[in-house]
């Protein structure tokens, strides 16, 4: 089967998906009910967000760096309340490298635009270039990635169709791979937005007074060009505006919003969207370490061709992060959706929720339709194992909230000693809680990584003889990431499993929330375990 009909085949699994996975969320809505709602508007880590308005609809995609499926799809009519509809990246390019986890690489922050009725995507990997997919419909299928500048350290790239029939691309470089950073660069594409014709042109340099400018988005407003452009670091920056009446520039700028006296550290990077009333807002993200960077929504004006992002309670000209506000105008009150969490895993699909850490293979985990579960397989080790920061076939979803707990009802079908399956809270640091066979017998067993990414070895610390191959594991998150374990046999009463865990963010992502199933040495039959369902509530 062709890489296109993958695609399609994939869209049309997933177009099903959206109709399975309506639950709200039961641990964070940002929809207050009463005409206003409160930040983040999703407390997940949606990093980098993008998003446009075509006609009543609103979409947005977001960084999904090694994890796949990537370019998440996400769908709202009213910019509080989001579904997610599907991703445009099913499997990550080039294969032979992101068939393997690659922390912190692949898709950095992406620009999602419209033109000539179809949906454009343009993401940069930082290793490799800048890529384009697009589609008619947002739902997919999304073409296959077209590699339109290839060069290392090339990211956050945003195109513009002028009104006078020229297309351009403004973009910035990173200095962990080009040497350079902290400037924007503009060249000029072809018609169909399918190759640049030059290798770029320095509009500005924040050297000076915005230092990391990056992850610019390109607007025409009055005349003016305008760079919506973050600088001053991820947890630490500010929003920067730019404008120009020449394209070339010179470009005067302007800090449209910062943290002031808000707790919102780091409000930059996103997407200035006017809705069909004719009012004006942006997302942006907030670096909430663990938590990853999750997504706000504030109210934004003009003043003399100028943008004030955020509330200006003291006119200064910088507007500063709401925490609650009144809603959007849309015209109309939509109901509240968000996007799926928890799984019953009841049909052939799987939630369009969870990822891999890696490009899948077809041994990872199979879904098993009307049977009632998705079989997790019990997957080798590698032969350099040292904990699970290198293991591809970790099956995670973002963290939904601030407080929350995770359960998850499995069968154990061992048949080997050293076949484990649990449940996990992945980051640069980790803890699970899994059934493990060792002599014949199965163990609850909790294991603790601190430093994966450096390859320190994990610690079990604590295990317990259990009866039985089907168990409850639960993992109770409060706040500041601190991660208590827990397991029951009968899913009433519950047992503690070693001690408290702090939660770390990986590394550009937030820690993630799953299931894996692995094996020491290589069989012809392994064990697996039976996922019955996988709950998230608050």
């Amino acid at each position: 089967m062709s890489l296109k009909q993958n695609l399609f085949t994939l869209t049309i699994l997933g177009l099903a998906a959206i109709n399975m996975q309506a639950q709200l969320s039961k641990t964070w809505v940002a929809d207050n009910g009463d005409g206003t709602y409160k930040n983040p508007i999703l407390h997940s880590d949606y990093s980098d967000p993008d998003a446009i308005r075509v006609d009543d609809d609103y979409y947005m995609t977001a960084s999904s760096f090694n994890c796949v499926p990537g370019l998440p799809i996400l769908h709202s009519k009213d910019l509080v309340n989001w579904k997610l509809i599907g991703h445009a990246l099913p499997k990550q390019p080039p294969f032979d490298v992101f068939n393997k986890p690659q922390h912190g690489n692949g898709v950095w922050a992406p620009c999602i635009s419209y033109h000539n009725n179809e949906f454009y995507i343009y993401y940069p990997d930082p290793d490799f270039g800048i890529y384009m997919v697009k589609s008619k419909d947002p739902k997919g299928p999304w073409s296959e990635p077209l590699l339109i500048k290839e060069g290392k350290g090339l990211i956050d790239p945003s195109p513009l169709w002028d009104d006078d029939g020229n297309t351009y691309l403004v973009f910035a470089l990173a200095g962990s791979r080009a040497g350079i950073k902290s400037i924007l660069l503009l060249s000029k594409m072809n018609p169909e937005g399918t190759q640049l014709l030059d290798n770029g042109v320095m509009l500005f340099d924040g050297h000076d007074a915005h230092p990391t400018v990056e992850g610019p988005k390109f607007y025409k407003r009055n005349g003016y060009y305008f760079i919506f452009a973050p600088a001053g670091g991820v947890a630490t920056g500010w929003q920067l505006v730019l404008r120009s009446k020449d394209i070339y520039g010179p470009y005067t700028g302007k800090i449209v919003m910062a943290q002031g006296k808000s707790i919102i550290n780091g409000p930059h990077q996103g997407a200035w969207i006017d809705t069909q009333t004719g009012e004006d807002w942006f997302l942006h993200f907030q670096d909430k370490g663990a938590y990853g960077r999750i997504v706000h929504l504030q109210p934004m004006k003009w003043l003399n061709d100028w943008p004030i992002i955020g509330s200006d309670n003291d006119n200064d000209g910088t507007g500063e992060p709401v925490l609650v506000y009144k809603k959007p105008n849309v015209g109309k009150v939509y109901e509240k959706t968000s996007p799926p969490e928890s799984d019953e895993f009841d049909n052939h699909l799987l939630g369009m929720q969870w990822q891999w850490h890696a490009n899948p293979e077809l041994t990872w985990g199979f879904p098993t339709g009307n049977l009632g579960f998705f079989r997790l397989n019990c997957i080798p080790k590698s032969k350099d194992y040292k904990n699970l920061w290198d293991t591809p076939n970790l099956l995670m979803q973002k963290l939904p909230a601030e407080e929350f707990t995770a359960t998850v009802k499995l069968t154990f079908n061992a048949r080997f000693d050293g076949e484990e399956a649990g449940l996990l809270i992945m980051g640069q640091n980790y803890q699970s809680i899994s059934l493990k066979r060792d002599n014949g017998k199965l163990n609850v067993s909790v294991v603790r990584c601190i430093g994966a990414e450096k390859g320190k070895e994990p610690e079990e610390i604590f295990t317990e003889p259990i009866n039985g191959s089907t168990v409850y594991l639960r993992v109770k998150v409060e706040k500041g990431a601190n991660c208590s374990f827990l397991y029951s046999i009968d899913g009433k009463k519950y047992f503690s499993a070693g001690d408290k865990f702090v939660a770390k963010e990986g590394k550009w992502i937030g820690a993630k929330v799953g299931l894996y199933a692995l094996r020491e040495g290589v069989i012809n039959d392994a064990g697996n375990a039976d996922i019955d369902w996988f709950r998230l509530e608050k």
